[in-house]
């Protein structure tokens, strides 16, 4: 059929009620949103954020209500779709930006795609990898890994992927979303090592769309975390520590959930997996750690220097 592109759509789409179909790969994916209301009857008040990208440029589609259920958890990165009877609408101002992994790919901001289950309802199709053709132009999924050797130099809030063993798991623990609030955020603290220095990442991980990860993250798992923010003291404190935290487009994924991802591609983990060949099970099962409550960031020795 006559396909269009996302640079076309954002030239013309003021002047048009219908769209061609469209053709594109997913390159990040946001958590589940819940906005559901008490006073307002809305039968599956979710959404879900994702950048889809084609050979013109990248932009934002929306999933909304009851196709969240149906279809987020078959929308992986790296999936391509074929979109048809979608509609095109100005894009939220407010929401969070994921970091390219290609920096030189064109944004499209100024509008969204939306997905709905009426007026019109969006016809999905998901194309199997083995039948997506070079022609179609489509980008591959590129990731920002970096090495615990390189993170000490990384500035505050850049946005990076992390693989590692991992060799300390903490309890899940809640905090509030706000003061008051009925609302928590559920996250646990992680250590995991790489081979190129002596300490490890510390990981802030925030539960994900991914409870099934989130609850098996054991110690000599491989763990992957991608759109990270690097948490930087920007205080003179000489026992500063550097930490990651998740962002709202964070993925994570352990030993069983590797298969097929695209990041299996990267020279960076690559290299981790061929350090991990190299390295002796019985020796790192006895330096690793499971539970207990984890204080952090550490408070200081003396209450003089608190």
């Amino acid at each position: 059929s006559k396909l269009t592109n996302l640079g076309h759509l954002e030239m013309t789409w003021r002047s048009r009620v219908h769209f061609h179909p469209l053709l594109v790969r997913i390159l990040h994916k946001s958590r589940l949103r819940y906005y559901g209301k008490p006073e307002k009857k809305m039968d599956m008040p979710y959404q879900a954020y994702f950048e889809v990208a084609d050979g013109s440029g990248m932009m934002s589609m929306v999933l909304w209500n009851s196709l969240c259920p149906e279809w987020y958890h078959s929308m992986k990165v790296g999936t391509v779709l074929l979109l048809d009877k979608y509609t095109i609408k100005t894009s939220y101002p407010f929401k969070t930006q994921p970091t390219p992994g290609d920096s030189q790919m064109k944004r499209f901001a100024t509008i969204e795609i939306s997905l709905n289950v009426r007026d019109p309802p969006t016809e999905i199709s998901i194309i199997p990898e083995e039948m997506v053709k070079p022609e179609w132009g489509l980008p591959e999924v590129k990731y920002r890994f970096i090495t615990r050797s390189e993170l000490d130099d990384l500035p505050n809030n850049h946005s990076c992927d992390v693989i590692g063993l991992v060799t300390f798991v903490g309890r899940a623990e809640r905090a509030r979303k706000r003061e008051h609030s009925e609302d928590f955020w559920l996250y646990r603290w992680a250590h995991a090592i790489d081979g190129t220095s002596d300490q490890p990442f510390i990981l802030e991980l925030f539960a994900t769309s991914q409870p099934d990860v989130f609850e098996h993250i054991h110690p000599m798992t491989y763990l992957v975390c991608t759109q990270m923010r690097v948490i930087q003291d920007l205080t003179e404190n000489p026992s500063r520590t550097v930490y990651l935290t998740t962002s709202n487009e964070s993925q994570i994924f352990i030993t069983g959930w590797h298969k097929g991802q695209p990041y299996t591609k990267d020279a960076k983990v690559k290299n981790f997996i061929q350090w991990t060949k190299s390295q002796s099970e019985a020796d790192q099962i006895k330096k690793t750690v499971i539970g207990g409550y984890y204080p952090f960031p550490r408070p200081p020795d003396s209450f003089l220097k608190y």
